[in-house]
This record gives C-alpha cells, sequence and structure tokens, in this order.
C-alpha cells in the first residue's frame, strides 16, 4: 500500500474534471468535462511498486493520464498523473459524488477490499485479476454480508 510518512500532499483542484457517483460501486470516477472542477488531494514521492499497487486497483476501467491542476495554495498550474474513467458515456454514471455519503457508506469496506487487492497481489495463487476486478462494487458487499 502507500506509506504516507515518505508522501507529500497538497491540496489542488482538477480543471475540466467532474467527480461522478458509479451505480453498484464503492467508488467515485473522474470524468473530463468542460465546466467542472474537482478538489482533491495530490500525493508526490510514489515510488513505481505504489503506481503499480494503485494501477492494480484502478484496474481497467480507468487509465491513468496527465491533467492540468492548480495549486490551491498559490494558484500555480502544474501537470499530474491522475485515474480518468475511460467510458464517460457509461450509463452507471450516476450524479456527483458526495464524500460525506461515501464516507458513511462506503469507506470501511472500500478500505478492507483495498488491503485484500494488495495481499492477493503478492501472492495470488494461480488467480487473476479478474478473480478481484468487481470486488469493490456493491453487490458483492451485499453478497458476503448475506
Amino acid at each position: 500500500m502507500l506509506q504516507q510518512q515518505m508522501h507529500r500532499e497538497q491540496k489542488e483542484t482538477w480543471l475540466q474534471s467532474t467527480r461522478m457517483r458509479l451505480k453498484g460501486c464503492l467508488y467515485p470516477c473522474i470524468v473530463p468535462s468542460e465546466e467542472g472542477e474537482v478538489h482533491g488531494k495530490v500525493i508526490m514521492g510514489l515510488t513505481d511498486e505504489e503506481l503499480r499497487n494503485l494501477d492494480a486497483v484502478e484496474g481497467n476501467e480507468f487509465e491513468r493520464v496527465t491533467v492540468g491542476v492548480v495549486r490551491e495554495d498559490n494558484s500555480e498550474k502544474m501537470p499530474v498523473k491522475t485515474y480518468i474513467w475511460i467510458n464517460k458515456n457509461d450509463p452507471d454514471l450516476d450524479g456527483e459524488w458526495d464524500f460525506e455519503e461515501w464516507k458513511r457508506l462506503h469507506k470501511k469496506k472500500f478500505i478492507d477490499t483495498f488491503k485484500e487487492i494488495m495481499e492477493w497481489k503478492k501472492d495470488p495463487q494461480g488467480k487473476g485479476r479478474d478473480t478481484f476486478s468487481h470486488a469493490l462494487r456493491e453487490d458483492q458487499v451485499n453478497a458476503q454480508s448475506s
């Protein structure tokens, strides 16, 4: 996972983007949007291994791309890498994402599942990525808790 003590975080605003809910998923996505903005943090100093971990979790539904952001501390524009939802016309896009709602409903399961994926990555035991590709979906969470 990420070892935060070695990283530096900055508050940023992604330009021409919107963070959206995805029906049935425990996570949001960022999609291009001419008029939108996404407020968040940029984590700097990630190792290649940490980026591979993020790639494993994000899967093939996201693409790591360079986008422009504006630093909130000094309004300086800078390029950063982020994960963009590939299918911007996905019928499962379900309105703007709400962080407080996510914390209340999904944060714990999201973190637990992320940890499981990192453990699988260490020792896949013959399982492919597809085994875990839907681990962060609400329907899987509901099935496991039934």
